[in-house]
């Protein structure tokens, strides 16, 4: 039977006609969660330039500082039972999904008691028993996978998400719009998450997109669509229990265009010399984590009690990570073609 069969009645597409206008946050008081969530990917990210610069991380680093209310907020409408799948640009996800920080930095040093066994450094964090597919290098790379896991959990009967990750790039690529169609056609539990930050490694939106609303584009495929504030973490939250709600209604994909704005360079290589650093600024002045703590000030609560707290909490844990990671093994030479070929089998007589 093709998957594309199906014995629950179809229902109408929800038509959405606010893809242009960006969802914003309305505001729920103390969220000392988000906020020690968004920390603590910052204060990792930040310990990792630093340690990259001593040569103790190696390879390609993509930070999402600036990024984190994408990260938390999505997470934060998922179950354990859903999967992720990511980005290279992962490290907030991973942390996010609650990889712990010393299982992350132990792989971006390359050290066997990384979450991927230090085989997959920064750009393929990967932990099955947190549903956490990837890390994927290629642009639009995890389209696919995601689509799959959606249709496998789809065919079984349970009832999972699948949220996918991924760039604006990702539109110039086939796997997205194959994946799309596929997923709207067979109306798979797949949230798709568009992290806009307005470039494509240092390509600006509108120098590779005709038509920069990607909500909008997104709508063609017959799927529910909307735009979002990726920079304030409530609005995040709000927009995907609500795609996840309608998801887990038999509704089909929906799709969320987070508009957020990486404060660093696209990779620890990139020089960065494509975009004006006045926009830089005017971007940080919308820091997702001072915007949540000034919204947390508004409604009284103890903000800078709470984060000198979370602060001391967040060093001590990235401290152990680190001292963890530079007392880990690596992996022994003679074992290096494990997880590689198959297991070699007998001959069948």
């Amino acid at each position: 039977m093709s998957p594309a069969r199906t014995t629950r009645p179809r229902k109408p597409v929800r038509k959405t006609s606010g893809a242009r206008k960006p969802v914003q946050g309305t505001g729920s008081g103390d969220r000392g969660d988000l906020l020690e969530a968004m920390l603590r990917i910052r204060r990792f990210e930040e310990r990792c330039v630093e340690l990259y610069s001593a040569t103790k991380i190696r390879g390609f680093v993509h930070l999402c500082i600036g990024e984190e209310a994408v990260a938390v907020g999505v997470n934060e409408a998922l179950t354990p039972e859903d999967a992720v799948v990511a980005t290279y640009r992962e490290h907030g996800h991973a942390l996010a999904r609650g990889i712990t920080a010393e299982a992350v930095m132990a792989e971006m040093y390359g050290r066997t008691t990384g979450c991927s066994g230090g085989r997959g450094g920064s750009m393929h964090l990967f932990d099955a028993s947190r549903r956490f597919y990837g890390g994927n290098a290629i642009v639009a790379g995890g389209l696919p996978l995601a689509a799959g896991l959606a249709l496998a959990d789809r065919m079984r009967g349970q009832d999972r998400v699948t949220c996918c990750f991924f760039g604006d790039g990702a539109f110039a690529e086939g796997e997205f719009h194959e994946t799309a169609n596929l997923a709207a056609l067979w109306r798979l539990p797949l949230l798709l998450v568009c992290e806009n930050n307005l470039y494509a490694m240092g390509t600006a939106l509108e120098r590779h997109q005709a038509q920069t609303d990607l909500a909008m584009r997104a709508t063609s495929y017959g799927m529910v669509a909307w735009a979002v504030d990726g920079m304030d973490v409530e609005a995040v939250e709000q927009a995907a229990r609500r795609a996840v709600e309608g998801i887990r209604t038999g509704t089909g994909p929906h799709f969320l265009e987070l508009r957020t704005y990486r404060f660093r360079a696209h990779s620890m290589y990139d020089p960065d010399r494509y975009r004006d650093k006045a926009e830089v600024e005017r971007w940080k002045s919308r820091d997702p984590i001072t915007l949540l703590m000034d919204r947390m000030r508004e409604s009284g609560a103890p903000v800078d009690k709470d984060v000198a707290r979370i602060e001391r909490r967040i060093t001590a844990e990235i401290d152990h990570a680190v001292e963890a990671a530079d007392h880990a093994p690596q992996e022994p030479v003679e074992t290096l073609l494990r997880h590689v070929t198959s297991a070699a089998t007998e001959a069948v007589t």
